[in-house]
């Protein structure tokens, strides 16, 4: 990571030419977020002291779910700000998932369902409807629960599926401690999902569990 001392030269070569976030350091870009009526390496020193007293980019996001700590200099307009691109970044994603895209990357899903699961104090399930041709009708989260766990209804999944005239359906969940290993209990739901939806005709194609690495697939591990 560079310091903010280590910037102004670079800052000065970058202010006639065109504006490029992405070859922003992490100091500078969060810098422009976040005081962006300051002058710049004023904006860079405080951006640096704000990664360095949370340990970087993710520490600060996931800091900025909860209440503002002025004690590390995250002020609420701040948090706010932070919260906001979090926010966009989840609704660009969701865009390309939105109805009629069809699923043909596992990557793509995966990144979709890290961003929108990840660092989540509570427990989320959710569930991608898919048609025919594995395009998406609907991504919703349909439980929500404590940071133990959430209680997933098969027999709701199925409902939501059957209304959808879903063909398929992908299902993930996170895990709040971070921990992306599918747990016994994982096992039994997803085999409990995929039973009450092959009644309707309606495939299980896969259950994701996330945590802090890359989202485990179900399917992969042979566990559908």
């Amino acid at each position: 990571m560079q310091s903010a001392e280590s910037l102004t030269d670079q800052q000065a070569e970058r202010a006639t030419a065109p504006f490029r976030p992405d070859l922003l350091s992490d100091i500078e870009l969060l810098g422009k977020l976040l005081y962006p009526n300051q002058p710049p390496q004023h904006a860079a020193r405080q951006a640096e002291s704000l990664l360095l007293s949370f340990g970087g980019l993710r520490e600060l996001q996931v800091a900025s779910r909860r209440s503002a700590d002025q004690r590390k200099g995250l002020d609420d307009r701040s948090a706010n700000r932070i919260r906001l691109a979090h926010e966009l970044v989840q609704r660009q994603l969701k865009q390309g998932l939105q109805r009629g895209v069809s699923l043909t990357s596992p990557a793509m899903t995966m990144e979709y369902l890290q961003t929108l699961l990840r660092d989540r104090s509570r427990e989320i399930f959710t569930c991608l409807f898919l048609d025919t041709r594995h395009r998406v009708i609907a991504s919703e989260n349909l439980f929500q629960g404590s940071i133990d766990g959430a209680c997933v209804y098969p027999r709701v999944v199925a409902e939501r599926a059957l209304r959808l005239s879903a063909a398929a359906v992908i299902v993930a969940h996170n895990h709040p401690s971070g921990i992306s290993e599918p747990s016994l209990a994982d096992q039994a739901i997803t085999r409990r999902l995929k039973d009450a939806l092959l009644l309707l005709e309606i495939r299980l194609l896969d259950h994701f569990v996330v945590g802090d690495g890359p989202p485990v697939s179900m399917a992969s591990r042979g566990m559908l």
